[in-house]
C-alpha cells in the first residue's frame, strides 16, 4: 500500500512537472504588446488542425482574423511560439528591408548537421552564409535567357499532353478526369527531362518508376511521415540529434544515383543538354555566371519574383558533389507538388467560369493563327496577356503555399512607429499567411471571385506587392517562379488549343479542402471533362 502511495505520489509529481512545464511555455506572448490566440494544453493552437477539424486554410483564416486590426498576432505552433505578420509593411520591413534578421527557415524537417542529407542540402533548407552562396551559385540558372533554353524541354510534355488527350479521344473514351492526378503525371515527366535529364510519359506508362518514387517520397498521409512531422514540431532538437530526415534514406539514394550516373554520362560522351544536370556540370566547372545583358524583369509575367543582389554576389566557395545534387532533389519536390496543384485548381475555375475560359481560348487561337507555320516560342508565350491575367489570378485564389515562415536569426527590435515596440528573440519564427491575405477584401474586393481583370495593365499598379505572395516575398522568395509559369502556361496553352472544361457530376461546386492534407488539397479530388473542341 505505501508503495502504491509512493508510486501514485511521483506520477502525480511528474505529472505538475510536465503541467508546469508546458504552461510556463504558454506564457511568452503575456510580455509582448500583442494580442495571442489563446493557447489551448500542449497543442497550442494548432489543435484544431491536428485533430482534422478544420482544414490548413480555414485554420489560418480562423487566426488571421482573430484580433483583424491587429498588425502582428501571437499564436504557438504547438509548445513554440509563432509572430503571425498581418500587415504588408510589417511584411515589407521585416522580411524585405531587413532580410538579415529574418533570413533563414526554421531548422525543421531535415538534419541540418548530416552533411548527406539531400534535403537538408538543399536550397530550401540551407541556412546562413552557406544559403546566400547557393542562392547566388545557382540564380544564373534561373534567368529569363535560361528558361529560353529550356522552354522546348517543357513544351515536348506539353504537346505530348495534348497528343495523349486527342488519342484517348479518337479511340471513343470519355475523358472525366481527376485534375490533381493528370496534372500531377505531366509535372513528374516536366521535372524528369529539365532536372533529371531522362524521358517519361506518366500519362501513357502509368507506373513508371520515377513517378512512384516520387509519389511514395510525397506521400504525407503514410504514418511514419506524419510521425516525423510531429516529432519535427514538437521536438525539433530531439529530432535532429537522432539523426532523423524527412526523406527516406532509400527515395534519396535512389533520385542521386540517377543523377550520378547521368553526370558521368555525359561527361563521358560530352553529351550537352539545356537541363539542371548540365547546370550542375557547369557550376563544377565554375561555368555558370550572369549574363552582363541579363536584365532583372517581370519578363514571364506579373507573377515573377525578381532576383535580389544576393543573387548576384560572388562568392569562391566549392560545392561538394552531394550538395549540387542536392539541388535537382529539391526542384523534384517543388515542381511534383506545387505546378500540379496549380493546374488542377487553375482547371477548376476555367470549367466553373466558362466566359474565362472562352475568352483565354479566343487569344489561344489567335496566336496559333500568327504563328502561320512557326512553333510556339517563349517569346510569344510571354506576350499573352490574357494568359497571364488568368494564372496571376489562380495563383491569387489558391496559391499553392498557404503560409511561408522565417527565423529571426539576430536579436530584432520591433517598433512600428505608432507605439508598439518590443524585442522578436534569435530563434523566433514568423509566419506570412499568404492565402489568407490574398483573400483580404481590404487588399482584394469580392476576393472568392476569380476575376483575371484584377491583373489587367490598368488594375496591376494598384497592388501593393507586399499582399501579393504566390511565390513567397523577399530575397528568400522562390528561385523557380520563371521555370513554374513557363510550365503552367505552356500546360494550358496546349490544353485549351484543342479542348475545353467541362463541369461534371462529379465536380464538388463550390470546392471544399481536404482536412487531412498539409498543402492545398481539393476534398473530394478535382473533377473536370475534357471535351474536344468543336471546330
Amino acid at each position: 500500500m505505501e508503495i502504491d502511495l509512493l508510486t501514485a505520489a511521483a506520477i502525480c509529481s511528474i505529472i505538475l512537472l510536465i503541467y508546469r512545464y508546458v504552461s510556463k511555455k504558454y506564457e511568452y506572448f503575456l510580455v509582448k504588446p500583442i494580442p495571442c490566440v489563446k493557447p489551448t494544453f500542449f497543442f497550442g493552437s494548432t489543435g484544431a488542425v491536428f485533430f482534422l477539424r478544420r482544414d490548413n486554410v480555414s485554420h489560418m483564416n480562423m487566426l488571421y482574423y482573430t484580433f483583424p486590426d491587429a498588425k502582428l498576432i501571437g499564436l504557438y505552433d504547438f509548445m513554440q511560439p509563432i509572430v503571425l505578420l498581418r500587415d504588408p509593411e510589417v511584411i515589407k520591413k521585416l522580411i524585405v528591408k531587413d532580410f538579415d534578421h529574418f533570413s533563414d527557415h526554421p531548422a525543421v524537417m531535415t538534419n541540418a548537421d548530416d552533411g548527406e542529407s539531400l534535403f537538408g542540402n538543399s536550397l530550401i533548407a540551407l541556412r546562413g552564409q552557406k544559403w546566400r552562396d547557393m542562392r547566388a551559385t545557382l540564380s544564373p540558372a534561373f534567368t529569363g535567357s535560361k528558361m529560353r533554353h529550356m522552354f522546348e524541354l517543357v513544351s515536348s510534355c506539353a504537346r505530348a499532353m495534348n497528343g495523349f488527350f486527342l488519342a484517348e479521344m479518337k479511340a471513343g473514351k470519355r475523358l472525366e478526369c481527376e485534375m490533381k492526378d493528370i496534372f500531377s503525371r505531366i509535372g513528374n515527366d516536366v521535372i524528369a527531362t529539365v532536372a533529371f535529364g531522362i524521358q517519361e510519359d506518366s500519362l501513357k506508362n502509368r507506373e513508371n518508376e520515377f513517378y512512384i518514387k516520387g509519389k511514395e517520397m510525397l506521400n504525407f498521409q503514410s504514418v511514419m511521415i506524419l510521425v516525423k512531422i510531429l516529432l519535427f514540431r514538437c521536438a525539433p532538437r530531439l529530432a535532429q540529434k537522432l539523426g532523423i530526415d524527412f526523406v527516406d534514406p532509400q527515395l534519396t539514394n535512389y533520385f542521386k544515383g540517377m543523377i550520378v550516373d547521368n553526370m558521368k554520362q555525359r561527361e563521358t560522351h560530352g553529351i550537352i543538354r539545356n537541363d539542371m544536370i548540365q547546370m550542375l556540370l557547369e557550376v563544377r566547372k565554375g561555368a555558370l555566371k550572369h549574363s552582363n545583358n541579363e536584365q532583372d524583369q517581370k519578363d514571364a509575367g506579373f507573377a515573377t519574383v525578381e532576383e535580389s543582389s544576393i543573387g548576384r554576389a560572388a562568392h569562391s566557395r566549392v560545392w561538394t558533389e552531394n550538395e549540387l545534387i542536392a539541388q535537382c532533389f529539391i526542384f523534384f519536390l517543388a515542381g511534383f507538388d506545387t505546378v500540379s496543384t496549380c493546374m488542377s485548381f487553375l482547371t477548376y475555375e476555367l470549367a466553373v467560369n466558362p466566359d474565362v475560359q472562352k475568352r483565354l481560348s479566343e487569344e489561344i487561337k489567335e496566336t496559333e493563327q500568327s504563328l502561320g507555320n512557326e512553333s510556339l516560342s517563349y517569346e510569344v508565350l510571354q506576350k499573352m496577356a490574357y494568359m497571364d491575367m488568368v494564372v496571376s489570378e489562380a495563383l491569387r485564389v489558391w496559391p499553392p503555399v498557404v503560409a511561408t515562415d522565417r527565423q529571426c536569426v539576430k536579436e530584432y527590435q520591433f517598433d512600428d512607429g505608432f507605439g508598439t515596440k518590443f524585442v522578436i528573440e534569435k530563434d523566433q519564427t514568423i509566419w506570412i499567411p499568404n492565402y489568407a491575405i490574398h483573400h483580404d477584401p481590404k487588399f482584394y474586393p469580392n476576393p472568392q471571385k476569380f476575376d483575371p481583370e484584377r491583373f489587367n495593365e490598368s488594375n496591376r499598379a494598384k497592388i501593393n506587392p507586399s499582399t501579393y505572395l504566390p511565390f513567397g516575398v523577399g530575397p528568400r522568395n522562390c528561385i523557380g517562379s520563371r521555370l513554374a509559369l513557363m510550365e503552367v502556361k505552356l500546360m494550358l496553352y496546349y490544353l485549351l488549343k484543342d479542348f475545353t472544361l467541362q463541369p461534371t457530376e462529379k465536380t464538388q461546386i463550390p470546392l471544399q479542402l481536404a482536412k487531412n492534407a498539409f498543402t492545398l488539397q481539393a476534398e473530394k479530388g478535382i473533377w473536370v471533362e475534357i471535351k474536344g473542341r468543336q471546330l
